[in-house]
């Protein structure tokens, strides 16, 4: 059964889930308050994050940021206008996902599976990918920079995955998103250019990350 905290204050739709997740094997824990579900985030061992954007204390945005400073679990986050806007300044922070309410339980529960499934590392013939400078460790889930152990998101980790597995190979930013989020997913094109931004930052000194004008990126790292 998958453990997600989900950190709310509509103390109405905590219960509505946390009963109806549970006849899909996933168990919600609920908090109203960032500061304790920052706290719990901290001591506790949690498969995902449902997390509002509109909180008391302080709003999902801030505690999406905090959380990444500790911790790269995949966050789902609630937000109640759904706008594009919302949506890239949480994609920027270190989100994975977005519903805008209301929302479908059962898109939600569609959702939490995705995004726990996205941490396993995909299936490779080799333990690792190594290039110059850079290995990617496809068992332990681990990306090593110039000797550095580097810290990726979810989604920043399959994107890497995806470019260094096919090098020379382009990709357009539909086939990115379609890879990273399923067709089911709404998709916006902006995504991928925060996220290319996100990892290329995460990656320096190198650059193994090329914009192909008019088509996509490609991973152009060398092999050792």
């Amino acid at each position: 059964m998958l453990n997600v905290l989900l950190i709310d204050d509509d103390e109405k739709l905590a219960q509505l889930l946390c009963e109806y997740c549970r006849m899909y094997d996933i168990a919600i824990q609920s908090v109203t308050l960032p500061s304790t579900g920052l706290q719990r985030l901290q001591q506790e061992s949690f498969d995902a994050v449902i997390l509002d954007v509109m909180l008391p204390e302080m709003d999902g945005f801030e505690v999406c940021k905090q959380t990444r400073q500790f911790s790269e679990i995949p966050i789902i986050m609630l937000t109640a206008r759904g706008e594009v806007t919302d949506r890239v300044v949480g994609l920027e922070i270190g989100a994975d996902d977005y519903m805008p309410k209301p929302f479908e339980p059962r898109e939600l529960v569609a959702r939490i599976n995705t995004i726990v499934k996205r941490k396993q590392p995909a299936p490779i013939k080799s333990a690792a990918l190594e290039f110059d400078r850079l290995i990617i460790n496809t068992q332990q889930r681990t990306v090593t920079v110039a000797n550095k152990l580097t810290e990726l998101t979810t989604m920043e980790y399959q994107l890497l995955l995806m470019l260094a597995s096919n090098p020379g190979q382009d990709f357009s930013r539909d086939d990115i998103l379609n890879h990273l989020k399923g067709t089911e997913t709404e998709l916006f094109s902006r995504s991928v250019d925060i996220l290319i931004s996100r990892l290329r930052s995460k990656l320096k000194p190198l650059s193994p990350i090329k914009t192909v004008y008019g088509a996509g990126y490609a991973f152009i790292g060398e092999s050792v």
